[in-house]
């Protein structure tokens, strides 16, 4: 660990003691270069737990003057304000789009300005879909015009639109028990919102599940867990087999007056008309940038986001939060003059909303050496105030986690979930890479305004997302600095 001395400004704040514990830190850990631990043929160490915990104990006042940095220091606020910049400017960031092109070569300026290394863009190939024109409009039993959103990959409508009786069910197997009554109809889904996994299948499926049952289009209840007469949008996918059918999301509010209207017996005619287009692929890019390691460059801890959004709000919380606490992370420990012993790599995603198109090909150019990825992390989930990590690996590898967030105490942030799965990050720990989330507090929150046009800064508190940034910082910032790599499951 190489240390650049701190501003006068810090050294009020940390104290003279601190300063000196730091130094006297870094030299333990130069000497620790050449101490000639014992490892296996495969790189891992042979180390105690115990002398592991004394080595992440050792960064105590690290972790702090990152935190007091980051929290309460001159840098509080930095990375909302940059977001905020961002967003402003470009808006929205649909796969495919001039604004995520825009917004790439914004970042890349950023990037290099901030001073990180080996900042660069890797081409990938991403889907480019455009929802058009659209509209909905109850007929009968009486005139009400709809909120819509069309649903990602949704076909158009034919020239004029679709005019049809709706069939209002509240499941799939609902669908398939009145399966004769869908035929020529539009099916509407008002299925209950029980967590977001379980009800994105609605989504994802309904409108093949209702194709498969001869209906001309489906309209889905938004998959939130608040509305303000909101509609949500989000991915949906089709299969080869199945005719494809338009789809669109409703309010929640529509989807249970519809369905209050069906009960009673009222027949609810709806016009819909969706100009949905797709194009073919187009060239885009992931944006990478590093902190090179200064024992081990070869080894990765990678911290990561998505710069693509929906075409609604201006994709502030999903997922410009994450992409922006994850260059957080590498600009504290710039700032801070540390250097960590293996890369830490910041990566943000291009089309994670289409499937994690950018992230997939990433792997498949960089997976010949996942055997040197410590830590593949991804925030995801906005940042409410976090309550600690979500974490995938070996038991061994979540001991060490749990011993660094014991670091974030100050910050009362300590926990380690189970779970650490994203869409972008999932090619790695499906090859054995340990994955770590950011956990949040109010995931059920998160809920209110995603894929929505309420997803804008006003949804963000800066002071939170300080607190994220800390946690992301320090995190990413041990990993990679420790003696050893986190370990895999045994026998890898």
């Amino acid at each position: 660990m190489f240390l650049i001395p701190f501003s006068q400004e810090e050294k009020k704040k940390l104290g003279t003691m601190k300063l000196f514990f730091f130094l006297f830190v870094g030299a333990v850990h130069l000497l620790s270069l050449g101490s000639g631990k014992a490892t296996n043929k495969n790189g891992t160490s042979q180390r105690t737990f115990q002398e592991i915990k004394e080595e992440i104990a050792s960064y105590e006042e690290v972790a702090k003057a990152i935190i007091n940095l980051a929290v309460y220091g001159k840098y509080q606020n930095r990375s909302y304000e940059r977001l905020g910049l961002l967003v402003d400017t470009v808006g929205p960031r649909l796969s495919g789009s001039k604004n995520l092109e825009k917004a790439i070569q914004i970042m890349y300026q950023n990037l290099q300005q901030d001073g990180l290394e080996d900042v660069h863009l890797e081409p990938v190939r991403i889907p480019h879909w455009e929802r058009g024109e659209e509209s909905a409009v109850m007929l009968q039993p009486r005139i009400h015009k709809m909120a819509i959103l069309g649903l990602g990959t949704s076909i158009g409508t034919p020239p004029g639109g679709i005019t049809a009786e709706v069939l209002v069910v509240t499941s799939f197997d609902e669908l398939q028990r009145r399966a004769s009554e869908a035929r020529g109809k539009i099916v509407v889904y008002n299925q209950p919102y029980t967590g977001y996994k379980t009800t994105v299948q609605y989504r994802m499926q309904g409108a093949v599940e209702a194709a498969k049952v001869g209906a001309v289009a489906s309209l889905i209840r938004s998959v939130a867990s608040f509305s303000i007469y909101s509609p949500h949008t989000g991915f949906q996918e089709y299969q080869d087999d199945v005719p494809k059918i338009p789809t669109a999301c409703i309010t929640v509010e529509d989807a249970e007056m519809i369905s209050r209207m069906a009960s009673r017996g009222d027949t609810v005619i709806i016009h819909l008309e969706m100009g949905a287009k797709t194009y073919p692929d187009t060239d885009s890019f992931n944006t990478v940038a590093e902190i090179t390691g200064s024992k081990y460059p070869d080894q990765v801890v990678l911290v990561s986001g998505h710069l693509d959004s929906w075409d609604v709000g201006q994709g502030a919380m999903d997922d410009g939060v994450g992409a922006f606490i994850s260059w957080e992370a590498l600009s504290l420990v710039k700032d801070l003059g540390l250097r960590p012993k293996r890369t830490l790599r910041l990566v943000l995603w291009a089309a994670e909303e289409q499937g994690g198109i950018g992230a997939s090909q990433y792997y498949e150019l960089h997976k010949a050496n996942a055997s040197r990825y410590s830590l593949v992390m991804e925030s995801d989930s906005g940042t409410f105030l976090p309550s600690g990590i979500q974490f995938t690996g070996s038991d061994k590898a979540r001991a060490i986690m749990k011993e660094i967030m014991s670091l974030l105490q100050p910050l009362n942030v300590t926990k380690v979930f189970s779970g650490g799965e994203g869409t972008d990050i999932n090619f790695w720990i499906q090859a054995g890479v340990p994955g770590a989330s950011l956990c949040d507090d109010d995931l059920y929150r998160y809920f209110f305004f995603h894929h929505s046009y309420g997803d804008t800064m006003t949804a963000i508190d800066p002071k939170q997302m300080n607190v994220a940034a800390a946690v992301w910082a320090v995190v990413s910032y041990v990993v990679a600095d420790i003696e050893e790599m986190l370990p895999r499951s045994e026998g890898e």
